[in-house]
């Protein structure tokens, strides 16, 4: 169908470009990106209930809680590109209103990894995961509805 149409409108000579195919290849329906956001969203509540529950191991539960912690939030909001798609997403992320939010929420994530594994500093990895809850908090209340 697609040759008839290029036929049609005269640009049978042209072959698709190969960024045309990788987008014709990677759209999604709206039920696999609603599904894909169930999975991811529900992987990241799974990680943030692990590592709460992780908290109590002794030695490394601390390090573990923040680990857990952060790759859940990371899934969370990974989630939401399936809704809106990867582009559109770093798009709204980085408009104006909402860029300090953002810049804060990504800096906070990043540095309770850090803390977590290569400073070895469990009370470092415990204030970048409260940090990193009201920074996720800032930037979801700064999505207008």
């Amino acid at each position: 169908m697609d040759k008839l149409k290029r036929v049609l409108r005269g640009q049978d000579a042209e072959e698709p470009s190969a960024l045309a195919e990788v987008i014709d290849a990677t759209t999604l329906s709206w039920g696999t990106r609603v599904k894909g956001f169930i999975a991811c969203f529900a992987i990241g509540c799974l990680c943030s209930v692990l590592g709460s529950c992780l908290l109590w191991v002794p030695k490394k539960g601390l390090i573990l809680f923040a680990v857990f912690y952060t790759l859940g939030n990371i899934s969370s909001i990974g989630s939401t590109a399936f809704l809106m798609g990867p582009m559109r997403q770093l798009k709204k992320m980085f408009e104006p209103t909402r860029l300090i939010a953002t810049v804060v929420m990504l800096l906070c994530l990043i540095l309770t990894l850090c803390s977590a594994f290569w400073w070895h500093n469990a009370g470092l990895a415990l204030l970048f995961c409260i940090l990193q809850f009201f920074a996720l908090a800032w930037y979801v209340i700064s999505f207008p509805y």
